[in-house]
């Protein structure tokens, strides 16, 4: 062996005995050493620091007592300074009062491990959990479709201190999140949701027309954490079926009216071709197609009362006096021709996806029209959601008086 191997590994001997005799973890401090978890407190928090001469896993953990709480276990860290930032929760709880020994170990890659221990005080923690009380989901089987029916999903609870919450839905993999109705929403200063009731309205996104979560079977969870890490979790299950954008549209030539001169007192009558194009059912009622309004009728007069998410032909005409639009409006398709379903005692009926009805009827003009030839229109209503085609196939209807 040459004189220069030679010295090259008796340095490296004196460097490997060198790193054996180097102090792995040094600098460890816990400032301050008493702490009062809770808001207003000037020592909320303590600053654990440690300092690594070469890499190791890294273990902070405190015993008293009650137990062993674990800060860090087993974390890979690099050779160089560290600092934890401890307010005084482990595991989403805030450790009672009393003294606690912080114990930091760690132990390198050779297998040599070092320890130092510290002592921490807790005095005046405040361990009170955000509880949210009465925690309700309701329904539990949720058809987010816009036919009226289980269309909404209302979560309540009441919250015995602030804290930040998050509610949302999941299947496991994905989260919908679920925000607070804005008139019950409270905050404090710091964006925490005040004590009290809270609820949520949950749509699925369908009063935006957008998509909602495929069916099937779903969590609904709320998490409420307060300013010093106490959390709490409420679970309700909840199923979604029947879900979709309720779409349909007047086909075809649109409509044709006959006549298109009508004596006063005399009817006027119409064909429309109507067509569920979405993938969800869409329910209607009567009057069933064949039905004749007078001009001085309504959908009202007639007992066929408005109902939220119910699909009708609607009919209205220039000069139109009667307060509402599309005071003349019929069931799409014949009780025959759709799917009747039983709910709680009534009969539902449903045009289902792809199904084409035709709808007839007529308005018998007994009044005089602000004009001999006012313009007749057809439009597709779903009751207090939307017009969804407005003034289709205008038609001059002259009428002699």
């Amino acid at each position: 062996m040459s004189k220069l191997h030679v010295l090259f590994a008796a340095a490296l001997l004196v460097l490997v005995a060198a790193c054996g005799n180097t102090l792995l973890l040094t600098n460890t401090t816990i400032t301050p050493d008493t702490i009062s978890p809770r808001p207003g407190a000037p020592n909320r928090a303590t600053k654990i620091n440690y300092s690594l001469s070469r890499p190791a896993d890294v273990s902070v953990y405190l015993v008293n007592e009650t137990g062993k709480y674990v800060l860090r276990e087993n974390q890979s860290r690099v050779a160089g300074d560290y600092e934890i930032l401890f307010g005084g929760s482990v595991d989403n709880k805030t450790l009672g009062d009393g003294t606690y020994q912080v114990i930091i170990e760690a132990r390198d890659e050779n297998g040599a491990t070092e320890s130092k221990p510290g002592t921490l005080t807790i005095v005046d923690a405040d361990t009170s959990l955000p509880e949210m009380q009465s925690f309700t989901v309701f329904p539990q089987e949720f058809t987010p479709n816009q036919d009226g029916l289980d269309d909404r999903v209302i979560i309540r609870y009441y919250l015995t201190k602030p804290a930040l919450v998050t509610v949302y839905l999941t299947d496991g993999k994905t989260k919908y999140p679920i925000d607070e109705k804005k008139e019950t929403t409270l905050l404090t200063e710091d964006k925490l949701s005040e004590v009290g009731p809270h609820e949520y309205d949950y749509d699925a996104g369908i009063d935006r027309l957008a998509p909602p979560p495929p069916d099937g079977a779903y969590t609904i969870v709320a998490e409420a954490v307060d300013a010093n890490g106490n959390m709490v979790r409420e679970e309700r299950p909840l199923t979604i079926k029947d879900g979709g954008t309720p779409r349909a549209a007047i086909i075809g030539s649109a409509g044709d009216w006959d006549p298109t001169v009508v004596p006063l007192g005399e009817t006027v009558f119409f064909t429309v071709t109507v067509k569920n194009v979405g993938t969800v059912p869409i329910r209607t009622k009567g009057p069933e197609p064949g039905f004749v309004y007078t001009t001085s009728q309504n959908f009202s007069v007639v007992e066929e009362f408005e109902e939220p998410g119910i699909w009708r032909l609607g009919v209205d005409s220039e000069g139109n006096s009667i307060g509402r639009q599309y005071p003349y409006r019929w069931q799409l398709g014949t009780d025959a021709e759709l799917t009747q379903v039983e709910r709680e005692g009534k009969t539902i009926y449903y045009l289902m996806p792809g199904q084409v009805v035709t709808i007839s009827g007529g308005v018998k003009i007994t009044d005089k029209p602000p004009k001999v030839d006012p313009f007749y229109w057809f439009g597709l209503v779903q009751e207090q959601v939307r017009i969804v085609e407005d003034r289709v196939e205008p038609t001059r209807i002259t009428v002699d008086f």
